[in-house]
């Protein structure tokens, strides 16, 4: 073989090489499915909770629609304070946004809080129950309260926030998933 086409042949090597990374890339980013994660971008893991009266939730059973998910604990001074903005956020845009709360029940000293608090700051959105903080923990990672996910109707993570959310901060989310 003349060093000339040597030369050719690796120019077609290279060549073959770069294909399949552009191939990949392009399948990667637009035709394979998201990964499953905690962070924007990601598919929003699929979970099923319990609500305080004793109703079954399923994340999945609100694909189309998009989804406020705040995990929060009745001894935590930030989710006590961002509670009636969020309860303000899902009476005026409750036909736009599915609101899901999600309490860490396992991590609740008194159980019998719970109920209490939500009665006190009358919430009216589904409160789920993470009693063995198998989705708190295990799915969505939250190591600090309160943290919340905006999830648009495809189900993907487009904000998260660690830390208290203004009714400001949940209608700028909510526009950028509509």
């Amino acid at each position: 073989m003349t060093k000339k086409e040597r030369k050719q042949m690796l120019k077609k090597f290279v060549l073959v090489v770069l294909a399949i990374a552009l191939g990949w890339g392009i399948y990667s980013t637009i035709i394979a499915d998201r990964s499953v994660g905690t962070e924007v971008g990601d598919k929003a893991a699929d979970f099923t909770l319990t609500t305080l009266e004793g109703e079954e939730v399923t994340l999945s059973d609100y694909e189309g629609k998009p989804v406020f998910l705040n995990f929060w604990a009745t001894w935590c001074p930030p989710c006590k304070e961002e509670m009636p903005d969020i309860q303000n956020f899902a009476d005026v845009h409750g036909e736009e946004v599915t609101v899901l709360s999600v309490n860490f029940t396992k991590f609740e000293p008194d159980k019998e809080a719970i109920p209490a608090f939500v009665d006190s700051n009358q919430l009216r959105f589904p409160i789920l129950m993470d009693r063995e903080g198998t989705v708190g923990e295990k799915l969505y990672k939250v190591i600090s309260m309160p943290t919340s996910f905006m999830i648009d109707g495809e189900g993907i993570i487009r904000e998260k926030r660690v830390g208290p959310l203004t009714l400001e901060d949940m209608e700028n989310w909510l526009d950028q998933v509509k």
